[in-house]
């Protein structure tokens, strides 16, 4: 007799409940690595973590017991009668003048009914701060309690930032959540009554599962008075306006618009593009969707629209100060090769050139980006010797190095090496999972490491004097920063700059090319673009567009230099 299916409802499994609470007793949550054991923690779906049910938490659990204002503490207050007590922080902190300046404005923007503000301060100026205090006043005057941090990675570091600022500040009574951009998911079934978005650059794509799930989290597609208040935190807004759709509710309602007329949940990248256009944008059909107009006089006209609009509002929609300690000090750094490294370097330049000539004529998108990126791996390694001896030179002057890089293998890896073979002690700050990313900066905050090798671009502190978590005060040797590769977004660029260049501490930075090589050409505009990305938006789409055609690169989406 044939067999007969079951229904799709037939195989839905029931939830498993979580674990019958006794008397005095209550579920422990615990946030254990995955792939790793615990004699006693269980994981449970209902809550994607481990628990534990007990009066009191082993000794051997404490460790994996998540820290106050976290996903895992917030999910354990919310199944027990009385939320687990929270530690006094190292330290109190004192705002500055400028800080508590801009909550004010950020205060009046809710009182006035609004449901976005953009701080687009400079980096170093205290966003983080300013964020928290505002967040708090945000909540306090629409009468919530449960505010939403969604950081930049590593978790390691940005976390727990976030956290010890709150405690440093005081957490006011509210329920505080800080997650990452990849963990939005977790959070998105709750609801929120203020959302900070650290690094809100990071959501310049419509077609990522980060956006649907921000979507969800930020309340994006709902009516104005029912979306929570969204404070979006970036120095660097985005290249063009078109990444700029995680401002369409702030847009909206400045036109007094309903969602609907900047977003579809179907195609939300083409309905922001439209709405752009509708207010005077210049927007273009191109071969991957539209674009930004390449006409000068109109760029220029745009950015004041654009800019405008969240500053022009009443009380203003954005603010945006530049450090008062000015702009970070960039310069380029030739390397002369020698002549086996230049004989290297040009046949890595032809093979390139035919390779892109290649996939130009076929149109190959994946084979052009594929030729570029070998090609800067190639070019990188090449100059890896000259990179590490200028490192030494200045770490025997008394000063910390900053090396940022993109590329582990090529560039990261043989850096890393050649420098601890010369007796130099190294952080690093790169490769997932590879090192503990909090230990390696308190390293080289600290001075044991004079040097650190990274790959993130942001949310990481590496400027002298800054006050550590322990209480005490990073080094005060003088921090100088070298870009081994340039990088070819101004915007990555600026953020990179912003590591070391805060907080009062000025901290110059090189960018080196191979001289006489299209790597100068690149480098030396970049030098000139990275300031730009400082502006609201749109600061260096020329750059990227001089980049492409010396690379002759011009036909790929422009996606293909900045990710």
């Amino acid at each position: 007799m044939a067999r007969r299916r079951r229904s799709s409802t037939t195989r839905a499994r029931t939830e498993r409940p979580l674990p019958l609470v006794g008397p005095g007793e209550r579920l422990w949550i615990l946030d254990v690595p995955y792939g790793t054991a615990v004699d006693g923690a269980s994981w449970h779906p209902a809550v994607k973590m481990h628990v534990y049910v007990g009066r009191t938490l082993p000794q051997h659990l404490a460790a994996y017991h998540p820290r106050a204002h976290t996903l895992g503490r917030f999910l354990e207050n919310l199944h027990n009668d009385t939320p687990s007590p929270v530690d006094p922080p190292v330290e109190e902190f004192e705002p500055r003048q400028i800080q508590y300046e801009g909550s004010d404005a950020i205060a009046k923007r809710a009182a006035a009914g609004g449901r976005l503000f953009l701080l687009a301060d400079e980096p170093g100026v205290g966003k983080t701060v300013t964020a928290v205090l505002g967040a708090v006043a945000a909540a306090e005057l629409r009468g919530g309690s449960r505010i939403l941090v969604v950081a930049d990675r590593p978790a390691a570091i940005t976390i727990g930032h976030w956290c010890r600022t709150i405690d440093a500040l005081g957490d006011a009574g509210m329920e505080w959540v800080v997650t990452t951009w990849d963990r939005l998911e977790k959070v998105a079934a709750f609801p929120w009554d203020v959302v900070i978005a650290d690094e809100a650059h990071a959501l310049r794509r419509t077609t990522t599962k980060r956006w649907k799930h921000w979507v969800k989290v930020s309340g994006l597609a709902k009516a104005h008075d029912r979306a929570p208040f969204v404070i979006a935190t970036t120095a660097t807004p985005g290249h063009t306006p078109l990444e700029l759709p995680y401002l369409a509710p702030g847009y909206a309602q400045v036109h007094d618009e309903p969602m609907t007329a900047w977003h579809r949940a179907t195609a939300p990248g083409e309905a922001f593009a439209d709405a752009l256009e509708r207010h005077g944008v210049g927007v273009e059909s191109g071969r991957y969707g539209a674009t930004w107009t390449s006409d000068p006089e109109r760029r220029r006209s745009d950015l004041e629209l654009v800019r405008g609009w969240l500053a022009a509002a009443e009380p203003p929609a954005m603010l945006h100060r530049a450090a008062p300690w000015g702009p970070v000090p960039i310069s380029g750094l030739p390397v002369e090769l020698a002549p086996a490294e230049r004989s290297a370097y040009e046949a890595g330049w032809g093979e390139f050139c035919r390779e892109m000539d290649l996939a130009r004529r076929g149109r190959n998108s994946a084979q052009g980006r594929a030729a570029l990126l070998r090609f800067r791996q190639k070019a990188g390694l090449i100059r890896v010797d000259s990179t590490v001896a200028w490192i030494g030179q200045q770490v025997e002057a008394g000063r910390q190095v900053a090396c940022s890089v993109e590329f582990v293998e090529t560039a990261a890896d043989p850096i890393v090496e050649r420098l601890r073979d010369s007796g130099l002690e190294v952080a690093c700050i790169y490769g997932r999972d590879r090192f503990d990313t909090e230990a390696e900066r308190l390293r080289f905050q600290t001075g044991e490491a004079k040097v650190c090798v990274f790959t993130t671009v942001a949310s990481i502190s590496l400027h002298a004097g800054e006050s550590l978590p322990d209480g005490s005060s990073a080094s005060t040797d003088p921090r100088v920063g070298l870009f081994h590769q340039a990088r070819f977004s101004g915007i990555a660029g600026r953020q990179v700059t912003g590591r070391t260049h805060r907080d009062h501490q000025v901290s110059p930075w090189h960018i080196a090319w191979a001289e006489g090589t299209v790597e100068e050409q690149v480098g030396r505009a970049m030098v000139e673009r990275i300031a730009a990305a400082s502006d609201t938006v749109g600061g260096d789409t020329a750059g990227l567009a001089e980049v492409a055609a010396l690379l002759g690169a011009d036909w790929l989406p422009a996606t293909s230099l900045t990710e």
